[in-house]
């Protein structure tokens, strides 16, 4: 089974997002938004398909990439996040919570080895 098929995004804490945003966008040409900046590309094998990638700057005092006390998190794209899943429990890797899905795909989080949290995402549709 194809595990990560690519990065979905760049998460990292910062003492002001909407300076670090308007500094990626000024300095380095980033077209930011509310949540940071996406990156859309095609699939090499489909061209017709769509990806992206998210680069988004969070609050220093965010809670959400507990219980990692780093500052920073990678999400991975992958394929059959349930399958993946269950191999990953199965591999004895600690899950954070349990699978969300939303209109632009699932989402869960589990730990690596030195305690960094992962988001792993199953996009949705053709993304």
């Amino acid at each position: 089974m194809k595990k990560v098929t690519g990065i979905g995004g760049i998460f990292f804490k910062c003492q002001d997002t909407d300076k670090m945003k308007e500094w990626y966008k000024t300095h380095l040409g980033f077209d930011t938004d509310q949540y940071g900046a996406t990156f859309e590309w095609r699939k090499e094998a489909d061209p017709t398909q769509k990806g992206s990638t998210q680069w988004s700057p969070f609050a220093e005092k965010t809670t959400y990439f507990e219980p990692s006390t780093k500052e920073f998190m990678i999400n991975y794209r992958v394929e059959n996040l349930e399958a993946l899943v269950e191999q990953l429990k199965a591999e004895g890797v600690t899950i954070v919570d349990e699978i969300e899905a939303f209109d632009f795909g699932k989402f869960i989080h589990i730990m690596d080895v030195e305690g960094n949290k992962i988001e792993l995402w199953e996009p949705a549709g053709n993304e």
